[in-house]
Order: C-alpha cells, then sequence, then structure tokens
C-alpha cells in the first residue's frame, strides 16, 4: 500500500477569474494524482488589503493584457471564461462578499456541494455576465449546482451570523500567514514543508513537488470526457 493523499488546499474568491482556471485544473487531477483537495472559500478583499497590493486592472496597461491573457487561457485550459461587460462595476464596486460567505455557509453544513455552488457561480459572473451580489441571483447558483431552494435559502439566511462572517475571516487570514498577496493560491503540505504557489500557471511546479505526472491542463482520462 502507498502512501495516503496529500493534501492540496485551494484558497479562491469566484471574483477572480485566474482562481477559477486553478479550480478546475485541480479538479480534474484531484481523482488523478495522489491527493486530498481542500477548497478554501477565501476574501480577495481581504487578502489585497492585508498586503497592500491592488487589481492589477488599476494599471491601464495590465488591464489590457488581463483581456488577451484571459481569453487565450480560457482557450487553453477549456474554461468558457468571458470578461463582463462592466468589468470595473462588477470586480471593483460590487465585490464578492456576500457571495463568498455563502460558499463558507455551504462549506460548513454541505460541504460535498461545495465544488458544484463555486463552479455555478464563476460561470454566473465570468461566463454568463450574471449577478453575483444579490440574494435571487446566489439562491439561483445553488439551485443551478442541484441544492434544494430550502437548502439554499435555509444558508443564505446565515451569511451575516457570526460564526459565517468568522470563519470567512480566519481563512482569509490563514492564507495572508502562508504569504497569500492575491489569489488563487495553492498551498501543499508535504512531510514537514509546506509551499505556497501562487496563480493559475503553477500546475507544472506543483505536479514537480509531488512527484506526480503533469499531463497538461486536460489530462488524457478527462478530455475524454469533454
Amino acid at each position: 500500500m502507498g502512501p495516503g493523499p496529500r493534501t492540496l488546499e485551494l484558497f479562491y474568491d469566484v471574483l477572480s477569474p485566474y482562481s477559477w482556471l486553478a479550480f478546475e485544473v485541480l479538479c480534474r487531477y484531484k481523482n488523478i494524482w495522489n491527493v486530498s483537495l481542500q477548497l478554501q472559500p477565501t476574501l480577495i478583499a481581504g487578502i489585497m488589503r492585508d498586503s497592500g497590493n491592488q487589481p492589477p486592472a488599476m494599471l491601464p496597461r495590465k488591464a489590457l493584457y488581463l483581456r488577451s491573457d484571459i481569453r487565450l487561457l480560457s482557450q487553453h485550459l477549456q474554461v468558457p471564461l468571458h470578461f463582463p461587460k462592466d468589468f470595473f462595476s462588477v470586480i471593483l464596486k460590487k465585490g464578492s462578499l456576500t457571495a463568498m460567505r455563502f460558499l463558507t455557509a455551504v462549506k460548513m453544513e454541505h460541504p460535498e456541494m461545495l465544488e458544484k455552488v463555486s463552479r455555478e457561480l464563476w460561470m454566473r459572473v465570468w461566463s454568463r455576465d450574471e449577478d453575483i451580489t444579490e440574494s435571487p441571483s446566489i439562491l439561483a447558483a445553488a439551485e443551478k449546482a442541484g441544492m434544494s431552494m430550502g437548502q439554499a435559502q435555509e444558508l443564505l439566511e446565515r451569511v451575516s451570523t457570526p460564526q459565517v462572517k468568522n470563519k470567512l475571516k480566519e481563512t482569509t487570514d490563514t492564507a495572508c500567514k502562508y504569504g497569500a498577496f492575491g489569489l488563487p493560491i495553492t498551498v501543499t503540505h508535504l512531510d514537514d514543508e509546506t509551499h505556497m504557489l501562487f496563480g493559475s500557471d503553477r500546475m507544472e511546479l506543483l505536479a514537480y513537488l509531488l512527484g506526480e505526472k503533469w499531463m497538461g491542463p486536460v489530462p488524457p482520462a478527462v478530455n475524454a470526457r469533454l
């Protein structure tokens, strides 16, 4: 019998398109590599504030580059990612606080639904240019992901409770302690060492750290199902 699965933690926010890319690649590999993937809903605004960083779109040249970069990555990684029409309003004004509190509540009460609900929220904001801030939008995402309306409504009612608020803050603080200055970050726990990798383009390096085989962003076993 070989060694047990290594723990990978993915700290992410659905406001971050690069988080979605990392999320999809790791979800494809979680049953191929010998890993246990732990999804960690995190508030990117808290990361930026704590680190003193600013959204890359605040710099005009970076903003221009982002559109091209995300378009190519969307094709390469086979993730249906598209820029919202009113990008600055969606990303810089509306934010993701309620959505990330909702995902925190999902993880606390129905962790088996976290992957699907997270993906559906990304699909809303980054594929279909739909809202993720209003209660009906969050409920619609949860229902489309397979959650009953009763379950989703109950969780939505909990997003303002101290338990949910504190849990999201705790997760965000943990990411900061690992050295996060943006999202996503993937944290690996190997023997007595912890490695923090930033971004969605460190998967080959992650495979090296794990001693696993990197087979591209869409491994053959997954590609056969797409």
